[in-house]
């Protein structure tokens, strides 16, 4: 059996061939509407984690693969890394305190969260619109951040409405009656 290759590109993708101004960019970033999820975890001292993030991705469904990217120099990172299992819980559009309490450096994040163990201890967090509990498979590093991969192990959902963010504001999903 012979292995793809992936040819390989004449010019450093990393290297930048003209500078960009981080706050202009982070602007236009903004424009790509995403999904707000919190992704919880357990360390092996019994330490719970969890944080706000948007960058979560379907990677692939065979098999179920989905990725979601952290900050190299947060403090969370070190439980991230050793942790067996991450959660990864789709807020629903009434849990906007949620999104913005995990997203600041609390001591307790989970104070006054409801919540059940996962795979791995990992946190599930109650009344989200899905849950998908993924074995800590690789990580990657690229630039500022590691790039979490997991093999989703477990999931649910409900029909509650979503909660979306873009351009720094929390929104929701306004459908026009069409499914593809």
């Amino acid at each position: 059996m012979t292995e793809a290759t992936v040819p390989s590109s004449p010019v450093d993708p990393l290297e930048s061939r003209r500078p960009l101004d981080p706050r202009d960019l982070r602007n236009a970033l903004g424009c790509f509407g995403t999904g707000v999820t919190i992704i919880t975890a357990r360390g092996s001292g019994g330490r719970r984690v969890g944080l706000t993030v948007n960058s979560f991705a379907s990677v692939s469904l065979n098999p179920p693969l989905a990725l979601w990217s952290l900050v190299a120099h947060s403090p969370s990172l070190p439980t991230f890394q050793e942790a067996t299992h991450f959660a990864v819980n789709v807020l629903a559009r009434n849990q906007e305190s949620l999104a913005l309490q995990f997203s600041k450096p609390l001591e307790d994040k989970f104070a006054g969260v409801n919540w059940s163990e996962g795979l791995g201890g990992a946190p599930l967090i109650a009344d989200a619109v899905a849950h998908f509990q993924c074995r800590n498979a690789f990580r990657y590093y690229g630039g500022d951040h590691v790039i979490f991969l997991g093999a989703i192990e477990a999931y649910d959902y409900n029909d509650a409405e979503v909660l979306l963010f873009s351009r720094g504001q929390f929104g929701t999903f306004v459908s026009n009656g069409n499914r593809p």
